[in-house]
């Protein structure tokens, strides 16, 4: 059963390519680490509006429960729609929340806001100074959280449910879905791509 499309399974991987060569990037002080940066808040800008008006599966609406709903999924409980349960959905939503504070600090880091009128004015020392712990804690702590997702997608290997598999061929055996049933709606391609080109263009605002 077809679960991903293929706009979401190319964030995915990207997002992680990218992650890896900012942390390579960001600990050793060499490469383009404003760069990558960039790259990466052009995606996640992507990520966020695809959230909003993509596919089914890709939707908030769709994967985002109550603390309650968590608890039940991970008691057995609960019946999940095909996409992210319960608890993989708060972890999508933690780690692009803490990707885009990393972002926006480092970009106050690098200086993309000091040509902002008004903005300019509010980043003193001491917002400087505060960026600069964020954007280390943020780093440590997202690693932290990739750490918990490996492990995750280790122990529902286990279990017989590939979720690595599932976000390359984009599709999950029957057997694992709660309800295999289901039809979902999926977006264009070529509304991924308009999509991403204005959270490109908004991106490179901040540059220009």
């Amino acid at each position: 059963m077809k679960i991903w499309d293929l706009p979401i399974r190319i964030y995915h991987w990207l997002q992680a390519g990218l992650f890896l060569a900012l942390c390579a990037s960001g600990f050793t002080g060499q490469g383009p680490h404003v760069q990558l940066g960039l790259a990466l808040l052009a995606l996640l800008l992507w990520r966020i509006s695809w959230g909003i008006i993509g596919s089914d599966t890709s939707r908030f609406s769709q994967f985002l429960h109550t603390p309650m709903t968590v608890i039940r999924y991970l008691k057995g409980q609960y019946r999940s729609l095909p996409g992210h349960n319960p608890a993989g959905g708060w972890m999508v939503i933690t780690m692009i929340t803490l990707l885009v504070l990393q972002c926006l600090s480092g970009m106050v880091l690098a200086g993309l806001f000091d040509k902002i009128p008004l903005l300019n004015t509010l980043l003193t020392d001491e917002i400087y100074h505060t960026a600069a712990l964020a954007h280390g804690g943020l780093a440590r702590g997202l690693i932290l959280t990739v750490v918990v997702h490996l492990l995750a997608i280790a122990y529902y290997k286990l279990r017989k449910q590939p979720l690595v598999w599932a976000m390359i061929s984009g599709r999950k055996a029957q057997e694992a879905m709660s309800d295999p049933h289901t039809i979902l709606q999926f977006a264009s391609t070529r509304k991924a791509i308009m999509v991403f080109l204005v959270s490109l263009l908004v991106t490179m605002a901040f540059v220009v």
